[in-house]
């Protein structure tokens, strides 16, 4: 009699474990989780991305800078809203610019510098969506 309880005790015991290893199997199996993300194709980039006109405007010090940016977005959504948004973003690079010298453009470094500033001050703005880059079409300094 105790035998026969203790061996039904087991059983439970394994097929309960049988039963939440099978269902850990197979939820694991349908919803993978971490999948690696795939880069959007180019098509995908331009369909999300807005083009800023070239803007001129005086630096800190002497000197006038032209520039012109394309500025990619995660969603239709948020290029819709970042185009309504214009005359904020170009606030915003008037803004900044204004504060540069020539100097901080010598080389690739200061223009990667004003993209990421310019990233995350006009994602402060955002509200349907986020920047993923920034970036400079044309520069001129004069």
């Amino acid at each position: 009699m105790v035998k026969n309880k203790l061996l039904t005790i087991m059983l439970i015991i394994i097929s309960a474990i049988t039963l939440v290893g099978t269902t850990a199997f197979i939820v694991l199996m349908k919803f993978p989780g971490d999948e690696e993300q795939k880069e959007p194709s180019i098509d995908e980039v331009v369909e999300a991305t807005v083009e800023i006109p070239e803007i001129t405007t005086k630096l800190k010090t002497k000197g006038y800078i032209r520039i012109s940016f394309n500025i990619q977005t995660d969603s239709k959504k948020a290029k819709e809203e970042l185009e309504k948004r214009g005359f904020q973003v170009q606030n915003i690079l008037i803004k900044e610019l204004s504060e540069m010298t020539l100097e901080q453009f010598d080389g690739e470094e200061g223009i990667s510098s004003l993209e990421n500033k310019l990233k995350d001050r006009i994602n402060e703005l955002m509200q349907e969506g986020t920047i993923v880059s920034v970036y400079a079409t044309s520069f001129l300094p004069q």
